[in-house]
C-alpha cells in the first residue's frame, strides 16, 4: 500500500509530493467562533501557511485547497486534491464544544461564550475512505510527533467518536465528506479548542503555529515515506469490518 503511494509521489524522479492541505470552512460559513470572537476559518488559514512551509522544507510539493475561503462545496475539496494528484489530504480545523457546555462572558464589549474545561488537538479518519489503513497510520504518526514535541491531545471527542488510536486521540468519523470522498488517504486535524480562553491565545501565536506545523509535516513525511500499516490498520479497510482482529 505504501509502495503505491510513494511510487506515485516519486514518479519521474521529480521528488516527493504532492500533499494537499485543505483550509477548513469558508468565508460564508466560517465555522466556530473563538472565545474572543475570531472565526475558525481565520485560524485554519493561519495554520495552513505554516503547514505548507513545513512540508516544502521537507521536499514535498503542496497543493493548498480553499486558501481564499471561496470553495464551492465540501465535495470540491477532495476533488481538488484528486485533480492535483495528491498522495495525501490533510484538512485543517479548530474545535469547539457543545452549546450546552458554553458559559457567557463579555470581551471588549461583545457578548461571547467560552469553555475552559477542554483543550488540546485531535485527529479524525473515515472508514469509508478507500485507504483507511494509511489514513490511520498517518494520523497516528502526526499525533505521536505532536505529543513528542509537547502538544497535549484532548479526549473530549471520545464521548461521541470511537477511537482508532486512543493514545494519540485518533477517532473514527466515517461521515465526514472531506475524508470519505477523498480517493487518497485523508486525515482531518483539529488543532485545538477555540472556546478555551487560554488555548485560544496559544493557537494565535505564530511561533507555536510553526512548531505545530513542524510536527504535522514530520508525521506526514514519516508516514508516507517510511510507514507500513499495522494489522489493525489494514483490517480497517475490510468491507465488513464486523469484528476486529484477535490479538
Amino acid at each position: 500500500m505504501l509502495a503505491a503511494i510513494a511510487g506515485g509521489a516519486l514518479a519521474g524522479g521529480e521528488g516527493p509530493g504532492p500533499v494537499a492541505v485543505d483550509v477548513g470552512h469558508t468565508l460564508d460559513a466560517p465555522g466556530a467562533t473563538s472565545a474572543r470572537g475570531r472565526s475558525e476559518f481565520e485560524f485554519n488559514r493561519d495554520l495552513s501557511v505554516h503547514v505548507v512551509d513545513a512540508l516544502h522544507a521537507r521536499g514535498w510539493a503542496v497543493s493548498t485547497i480553499n486558501a481564499d475561503g471561496r470553495i464551492a462545496s465540501l465535495r470540491a475539496r477532495p476533488q481538488a486534491a484528486g485533480e492535483a494528484g495528491a498522495a495525501f489530504l490533510l484538512s485543517l480545523h479548530h474545535d469547539s464544544v457543545n452549546a450546552v457546555e458554553l458559559r457567557p462572558w463579555t470581551w471588549e464589549g461583545r457578548a461571547l461564550d467560552y469553555n475552559d474545561e477542554f483543550a488540546g488537538h485531535s485527529l479524525f479518519v473515515s472508514r469509508d475512505n478507500p485507504d483507511t489503513a494509511m489514513s490511520i497510520l498517518c494520523a497516528r504518526a502526526i499525533g505521536a510527533r505532536l505529543q513528542r514535541m509537547g502538544f497535549e491531545p484532548t479526549h473530549k471527542n471520545g464521548r461521541r467518536r470511537s477511537y482508532a488510536d486512543r493514545e494519540h486521540a485518533v477517532h473514527h468519523y466515517d461521515g465526514l465528506a472531506v475524508l470519505r470522498h477523498a480517493r487518497m488517504p485523508a486525515v482531518l486535524f483539529e488543532a485545538g479548542i477555540l472556546k478555551n480562553r487560554d488555548e485560544e491565545l496559544l493557537l494565535r501565536d505564530p511561533e507555536r503555529q510553526a512548531r505545530m506545523a513542524d510536527a504535522i509535516a514530520t508525521g506526514i513525511s514519516a508516514c508516507l515515506r517510511n510507514g507500513l500499516p499495522a494489522d489493525d490498520e489494514a483490517w480497517a479497510d475490510r468491507p465488513d469490518r464486523a469484528d476486529p482482529p484477535t490479538p
